[in-house]
């Protein structure tokens, strides 16, 4: 169980993260910058979900913690590196929809497990 869940949570945290920076360099020159992340987040928003509703196979709360944790956590830290240190945004880059985008993160794990684990 536990290299299941070591591939659940850094293997798809790096997918999913990789999907919204991919995302964000394609749609660059159709939506305005201050849009990009508004755009991007439903779209991320319904793998997630999709992700975790068909793929994801955790039996506990605490799996979906440790999701949620790892998850959010790589988000913070590849945004940093890859997106704030790396591009220098202009106008800066930590505002809503990147402070809405990580409390999604860490939320949408703990909701599928509970509705996961209150099945059983």
């Amino acid at each position: 169980m536990i290299t299941q869940f070591l591939e659940d949570a850094f293997g798809w945290g790096l997918i999913f993260w990789l999907i919204g920076y991919v995302l964000g360099f394609i749609l660059f020159f159709a939506v305005p910058v201050e849009m990009l992340g508004w755009v991007i987040m439903p779209i991320g928003s319904l793998i997630t979900i999709g992700v975790l509703w068909k793929k994801i196979k955790g039996n506990t709360m605490k799996y979906y913690l440790g999701l949620a944790l790892i998850w959010t956590l790589l988000a913070v830290i590849f945004d940093y590196f890859f997106l704030v240190k790396m591009l220098k945004p202009a106008d800066g880059y930590y505002k809503l929809d990147v402070y809405l985008y990580y409390a999604l993160t860490f939320v949408f794990p703990l909701i599928a497990g509970g509705l996961k684990t209150r099945k059983k």
